[in-house]
Formats: C-alpha cells, structure tokens, sequence
C-alpha cells in the first residue's frame, strides 16, 4: 500500500514539475512591468497636471496682492 502512495507522490510532483507557470516566464513579468510602469506614469502626469493648475491659481493669488501692497506703502508715505 505505501508503494503505491509513493508512486502516485512521485507522478504528482512530476506532473507540477512539468507544468510551465506563466508568472515564472521572463517575458511575462516584464510586461506585467511594463503595465505598472504606465499606470504609475498616468498618475504621476495627473498629479503634476493637478498640482500645476494650483500653483497658477497660488501665482495669481500673489499677483493679486501686489497691488495692495504698493497702494499700502504709498498711503503710508502720505500719512
């Protein structure tokens, strides 16, 4: 009885052995690679793109304050 089991033991793990696991494949772990690499590089673009459109928005905030500044410093000559 326990040589049969052993035989069957034997015949499972030739049969794992000779099984290709896709995921071991060199080509298939770089383009799985490849498919993070892009999806990181989208949101690496989409946060720049968000952060740019808030740093217009600080610009003109700053540009906005100039103004009042100079009118501040020349009412402060005149008083």
């Amino acid at each position: 009885m326990k040589l049969i089991q052993l035989l069957k033991l034997k015949k499972r793990k030739k049969s794992v052995k000779n099984k290709v696991n896709i995921y071991d494949d060199p080509l298939h772990k770089i383009e799985i690679h490849e498919k993070e690499c892009a999806q990181r590089y989208k949101n690496i673009e989409e946060r720049l793109e968000s952060g740019s459109k808030r740093f217009d928005k600080l610009e003109n905030m700053i540009w906005g304050v100039y103004p009042f500044i100079v009118i501040s410093v020349v009412l402060a000559k005149f008083l």
